[in-house]
């Protein structure tokens, strides 16, 4: 369920100053229309600089992912923004990111992006494992989900991974270098596991935007790890997100979640009779 979105001047006092003292008098603020995470959510522009600044109560139910995303940030130099601050005040938590420049990266068979996405996911995959932090575990998210239990050995595994390809959170910079043009933003939902598993969840969403599954599959076979899965890892995979995204599109089922349950049943299909 999405988080009510609230505005910045709604901030307490101190929670407003606290955030000034890293970016200097606010001149605009720029309210943003995506995400589904954060209470707040701006672009914010002062004489010195501009931040995306994200921000949840400190007691909210999802407090745990603004902890999450500061976490993982050093290990994303090159991937994702940047954070700059965090401000923990007034019973809020703040974060402070690099704005990025480009375009929500376009998911449809023949476009650009593509090659672009698929960059991004195999320079993830090089990544530096994430040690000791806290995350949750791949097996544990797909636990009440997987055909059997057996199934959660093939999901388990030590890299971080973003798990939410929607294509809203890959932003793509025309003016940058070829290869190196996409950013992953909001890692909410980071999590550790198999390598492989990224491309899986992009699968779903290229599917979503247009993609046969065959040819779904076939980008994702673009990102070296997706060759260390086993066929029956991957199938256990499409199953158990078939079943995650008829949960979620029967409690909520907005057009985009019924699209993506769709995409999910049908590679599902597709692994079972392909």
């Amino acid at each position: 369920m999405a988080t009510i979105r609230i505005g910045l001047d709604r901030l307490p006092p101190a929670a407003h100053a606290a955030v000034e003292e890293h970016t200097g008098p606010l001149l605009a603020v720029e309210e943003a229309a995506e995400g589904f995470n954060s209470e707040i959510a701006a672009r914010v522009i002062s004489a010195t600089g501009t931040w995306h600044v994200k921000g949840l109560r400190t007691d909210h139910p999802r407090a745990w992912t603004q902890c999450r995303e500061a976490a993982v940030a050093p290990f994303l130099t090159g991937l994702a923004p940047a954070l700059h601050w965090r401000v923990e005040v007034a019973g809020w938590d703040l974060l402070g990111f690099e704005v990025l420049g480009g375009h929500h990266a376009d998911y449809a068979p023949g476009s650009p992006d593509l090659s672009e996405v698929a960059s991004l996911l195999r320079r993830l995959g090089e990544t530096s494992r994430p040690g000791s932090i806290e995350l949750r575990h791949a097996e544990q998210r797909l636990e009440h989900y997987a055909a059997h239990p057996d199934d959660l050995r093939f999901f388990a595994g030590t890299h971080l991974l973003h798990t939410d390809l929607n294509n809203t959170n890959v932003l793509v910079d025309d003016h940058a270098l070829q290869g190196d043009r996409a950013r992953l933003v909001d890692w909410a939902w980071a999590t550790r596991g198999a390598a492989w598993l990224d491309a899986g969840y992009w699968v779903i969403w290229l599917i979503a935007a247009g993609h046969a599954p065959a040819a779904a599959e076939r980008w994702a076979a673009e990102i070296p790890s997706w060759h260390t899965a086993p066929a029956e890892g991957i199938t256990a995979f499409a199953a158990a997100n078939a079943n995650v995204w008829s949960e979620i599109s029967d409690a909520d089922p907005d057009p985009w979640t019924l699209r993506l349950a769709t995409a999910a049943t049908a590679w599902h299909a597709y692994r079972r009779t392909g």
